[in-house]
């Protein structure tokens, strides 16, 4: 299922976006991890999708150990990268009042967590 169409079924954005993850990679990141991230984290801050996503980036490429490298930073940059190129924000006040809806920029912030080489 897409993540906008469990966004639809009353799931966070954040929460939407781990759940299509896990469902469509055979992941179990906890979906909760996603549940404070609604409505730009209850503040119109950053988009929750976007929030969503950073979790599973930690997820699949995060550390245990402060000397390790932090390979979640370098894709977690390259993701709102994309996404402040095509929104010119990552901010949930501003997208709305782009009139950017929360299905678009779910689905455009999946498709481009989906779309990051070596992610998994």
């Amino acid at each position: 299922m897409k993540p906008s169409e469990y966004h639809k079924k009353g799931y966070t954005c954040g929460e939407a976006v781990i759940k299509a993850f896990n469902e469509e990679h055979n992941t179990n990141i906890p979906v909760k991890l996603g549940s404070s991230m609604g409505t730009g984290f209850t503040t119109g801050s950053l988009c929750g999708a976007i929030g969503g996503a950073a979790v599973i980036l930690g997820y699949l490429k995060g550390r245990e150990s402060e000397t390790e490298t932090n390979e979640a930073r370098k894709y977690t940059k390259e993701l709102m990268d994309n996404i402040a190129a095509k929104y010119g924000t990552q901010i949930c006040k501003e997208l709305k009042k782009n009139k950017v809806s929360c299905a678009d920029i779910i689905e455009y912030t999946y498709s481009e967590l989906n779309a990051l080489q070596d992610i998994k």
